[in-house]
């Protein structure tokens, strides 16, 4: 078996992440460029694809750790967000339950915006860290992504789709019954 077919690194779902992911950083970047209802149905699009794919990549044993880098400044965080903040305003927040930390009846507000940046630093750095193109590289940058997906941007991920179900779907209920208009 060629050490070529053996690398878990290069498997086809890390790739077919790495190319989704790069789309949505992409789109991210530019997303001044987008009016809210274009941003809100992109999102609509290109998140259950990016779960998907996240979903199908594995855990890898790593080699060297030490390897590891993280790539996204806090600036560009922040850019990220303020952008989103301000094209999906007053649209951007919602409300959800975490139930990794459910209390009661504890109610956590969020904001799609701050999520899509979370987002946004997981799957960049994995880009960044698989670009440096080094086997350890490619290794921690699919372990990284796939720790992150199962407890960072795979959650948020479905907070968000739920949120942007309802902001685009929002005629299709009665405010007062709860139920489907037909």
């Amino acid at each position: 078996m060629s050490e070529q077919a053996e690398d878990s690194s290069i498997q086809k779902s890390v790739l077919e992440l790495l190319t989704v992911a790069n789309e949505l950083c992409l789109f991210l970047e530019k997303a001044d460029e987008y009016n809210k209802q274009e941003i809100f149905e992109y999102f609509h699009k290109i998140c259950p694809l990016i779960y998907l794919k996240g979903s199908l990549i594995s855990s890898i044993d790593v080699e060297n750790p030490e390897a590891n880098e993280r790539f996204v400044a806090e600036e560009q965080w922040e850019y990220i967000f303020n952008t989103l903040r301000s094209k999906l305003a007053p649209d951007d927040e919602f409300w959800y339950i975490d139930e990794q930390r459910f209390i009661d009846d504890e109610v956590d507000k969020g904001s799609i915006a701050e999520h899509f940046a979370d987002i946004y630093q997981d799957l960049k750095d994995y880009i960044m860290l698989y670009q440096k193109n080094t086997h350890a590289a490619r290794e921690n940058a699919v372990n990284n992504c796939r720790t992150l997906f199962e407890v960072n941007w795979g959650p948020k991920l479905i907070r968000v789709m739920k949120a942007i179900h309802q902001y685009l779907y929002a005629d299709a209920f009665s405010a007062e019954e709860g139920e489907p208009q037909m």
